[in-house]
């Protein structure tokens, strides 16, 4: 099917010719043939790289070229910035796009006049939740990687906020995309759905299993022998190995391990042998890449990635922190860097395909079971994986078997397994607490009658009777009540606090948590309010090592009057995950003090992007926390407020305004109070070389020009407009070391 026979106005057609497609693949033409242009509603359950994205666009261009809106929503916020990136492009044929991810208090209605917005399903979540009045004229919802329905953690809410979108737009077309879904008709009955169901990748995947020196691959029929690859041994690492044969016929590699810890390993192993196949031009190329990651880190991890990039390989795991992942993701895009070895995080987002995907271990660590297979569904993400479109030939997944009673059980049950059917999670309290307290507050349901028929758009209902929930939402309608969050007065209606909590994105359960501590708190210090949101559901909490107990003990101990509330030793349970709050308590407290990221990560076992995560939970639970103070009359708010500042910087209260200057940081900020600045003025009077010396000669002319001062040459007073601060010191034949 061609492009240009679609039924798209003239310059949507343009636009993807002049962007070199003619033709759509095979499950793209099912799509338009099933109703894609037509405003049907479509699941469609195809292979990465297969064109899902392409679908999307085109029902979304179709729509906004009838006056329509389109609302694009992805799990991660990663995707979402990816997604946008992508959108952008639109901008010559008139569509303009936006990204909504953070700030769950924000209506963003300024994000209205955008033609296509694209938001994590959290934000959309929250943008229903604060009654934003540009939702309600969506008229394409796309769903990407719909399968997260059987996610515990995401599942729920985006299954809510599918089941309120389809309530509140109910003319729009939603369009769900997944790789993997066992039971993809069943999703699409939910949705109401037309289901485009194949296996066509315009790149072939070879599915196989290394054992005894030999990929063995799968065919169609699922047989074993379609064709076998001897690997040269030329290390004693199979993986190494495997990596080696890729990059000499020109591929890239991805490499899935178990843990952080493994990846680190792997690239550390992998650099040292990639490294002396590498030409001059690409360890020039991989120097670069390295020193920018050495100038965006705090930790001793910079120094490991970076040493592992010099030699084509890198880590890519949520412990490093933003830059280092850019850095490392456009580096292996632009095929600088060869390998990069990810925990399983990679596969279910990002769009980094490669030639070869490896998979050393096809088992996670549970902590009720040990060791356990991962599911087929995972297998499948990271398989899919493999094949650059119109770059590789072919793409081969690869598990690695270590006998032969291994290799036949991974062949049956991965390479020739179909994935797991999904199942929705919603279906306790945990999980639906929240969501019955937003449905009221918003209008979806008035009455415990309302609030089951609301129930019933959801797919727990399309998979199960909604009877089977009813004992669940009376226990989250008991629980709502009993702490002032609605009223059941013939009709179920939010209070004031009730309204605060939805709007604030935070579980109930945080907000009676808080209000609670507040009120039962003998003082309120820095300690009681961080271990306050600590000890929320919303705050993922540090695991205990057996080495934390006797100190975090005895910190307990010593500021026992600090804490609203200890629970019993007797009770070795509550105490035990107690102690695991105030350990995470206390990583947030290192940070606010302006304890090194280096300091912090080893102390906590953590890595620097754990830290802003944990900071950015923070910062929103304190945000909650002095708003909930102040609407309840209890003590803290002005603490909190405070608090909030400081979580985001990582800093002490002086540094507050030298912190929020784009490019500073905690590090610089403090660099430059102790020198004496201590303000944007000062900063503004100061010596240009002075500046330099103290964070570099880069940094300073980035501070200084957002602050608007003209950069010029002290030493003889003149303006110097066209020269960066590397020209300025090398007039004065000085160096950063001068300094």
């Amino acid at each position: 099917m061609k492009i240009k026979s679609l039924d798209l106005p003239k310059n949507i057609i343009q636009f993807y010719l002049d962007s070199g497609i003619e033709e759509l693949y095979p499950p793209q033409a099912e799509a338009i043939e099933k109703g894609l242009l037509n405003n049907k509603n479509i699941l469609a359950a195809i292979p990465t790289a297969s064109g899902k994205t392409l679908l999307a666009e085109l029902a979304m261009l179709t729509s906004i070229a009838n006056g329509g809106k389109a609302l694009y929503i992805v799990p991660l916020r990663a995707l979402a910035s990816e997604k946008y990136d992508r959108f952008k492009e639109f901008a010559p044929i008139g569509v303009k796009a936006g990204i909504s991810t953070g700030d769950f208090e924000s209506r963003d209605e300024w994000l209205g006049a955008n033609d296509i917005i694209v938001a994590t399903s959290e934000k959309a979540d929250s943008l229903l939740r604060n009654e934003t009045s540009w939702m309600q004229d969506i008229t394409t919802i796309v769903v990407d990687e719909v399968h997260l329905l059987d996610s515990a953690n995401r599942g729920p809410t985006l299954e809510v906020t599918i089941a309120k979108l389809m309530k509140l737009n109910q003319g729009a077309q939603i369009i769900a995309l997944s790789a993997t879904v066992g039971n993809a008709q069943e999703v699409a009955d939910w949705l109401g759905a037309e289901l485009v169901l194949s296996e066509w990748r315009p790149t072939e995947l070879r599915e196989g299993v290394f054992y005894e020196n030999v990929i063995y691959f799968s065919d169609s029929q699922k047989g074993i022998d379609k064709s076998q690859k001897p690997i040269e041994q030329a290390t004693k690492n199979v993986a190494v190995n495997l990596v080696l044969d890729t990059l000499k016929d020109g591929g890239q590699c991805l490499v899935f391990e178990s843990s952080r810890r493994n990846c680190t390993g792997f690239a550390k192993t992998a650099s040292q042998n990639v490294a002396k196949i590498l030409t001059d031009d690409e360890k020039t190329a991989l120097d670069e890449i390295a020193n920018e990651i050495l100038d965006s880190g705090e930790t001793e991890t910079a120094q490991v990635l970076a040493k592992c990039v010099k030699g084509g390989a890198a880590f890519h795991h949520a412990g490093l922190n933003s830059d280092h992942r850019r850095l490392v993701e456009t580096g292996f895009r632009q095929n600088k860097i060869k390998i990069i070895s990810s925990t399983p995080t990679l596969a279910a987002g990002l769009n980094l395909p490669a030639r070869r995907v490896i998979i050393k271990s096809y088992k996670r660590y549970d902590s009720n079971f040990g060791m356990q297979p991962i599911p087929v569904l995972e297998y499948k993400q990271m398989a899919g994986r493999a094949g650059r479109p119109h770059l590789d030939p072919y793409g081969e997944s690869v598990l690695i078997a270590g006998s032969y009673d291994e290799f036949a059980d991974v062949l049956e049950h991965y390479v020739n397994a179909n994935a797991e059917d999904i199942w929705s999670k919603l279906g306790t309290e945990n999980a639906l607490r929240t969501h019955v307290l937003s449905t009221i507050v918003n209008g979806f349901a008035s009455s415990r009658e309302g609030l089951m028929e609301f129930i019933g758009l959801t797919f727990f209902a399309h998979q199960q009777e909604t009877w089977s929930l009813k004992g669940v939402v009376n226990e989250c309608l008991e629980f709502l009540i009993k702490h002032d969050m609605i009223i059941d007065d013939n009709a179920l209606l939010p209070t004031k606090l009730g309204r605060v909590i939805s709007m604030m994105y935070i579980d109930p359960l945080s907000g009676s948590t808080i209000i609670d501590g507040l009120k039962n708190a003998d003082v309120v210090t820095d300690l009681t309010l961080l271990h306050l949101v600590c000890s929320t559901p919303d705050m993922r909490q540090l695991y205990m090592r057996s080495s934390d107990y006797e100190p975090i003990n005895d910190f307990v101990m010593m500021h026992s009057e600090e804490f609203a509330h200890i629970p019993s030793k007797s009770k070795e349970i509550d105490y035990e995950w107690f102690l695991g709050e105030v350990k995470t308590a206390l990583l947030m407290l290192d940070w606010i003090n302006e304890v090194s990221a280096e300091k912090i990560t080893k102390t906590f076992g953590v890595g620097e992007g754990d830290i802003h995560a944990f900071s950015n939970t923070a910062e929103w639970l304190m945000h909650a926390t002095a708003q909930l103070a102040n609407l309840t009359g209890t003590p803290g708010a002005d603490k909190a407020y405070e608090l909030e500042k400081r979580i985001k910087y990582g800093a002490s209260p002086e540094l507050g305004e030298l912190v929020g200057i784009r490019n500073v940081g905690r590090v610089r900020a403090r660099k430059l109070y102790d020198a004496g600045f201590k303000s944007k003025d000062e900063l503004k009077q100061a010596d240009v070389m002075v500046i330099s010396g103290i964070v570099g000669p880069k940094t300073a002319e980035k501070i200084l020009t957002q602050l608007g001062v003209t950069i010029e040459d002290r030493t003889n007073g003149t303006v110097v407009e066209s020269k960066t601060m590397d020209s300025l010191l090398d007039d004065g034949q000085k160096t950063f070391n001068d300094f």
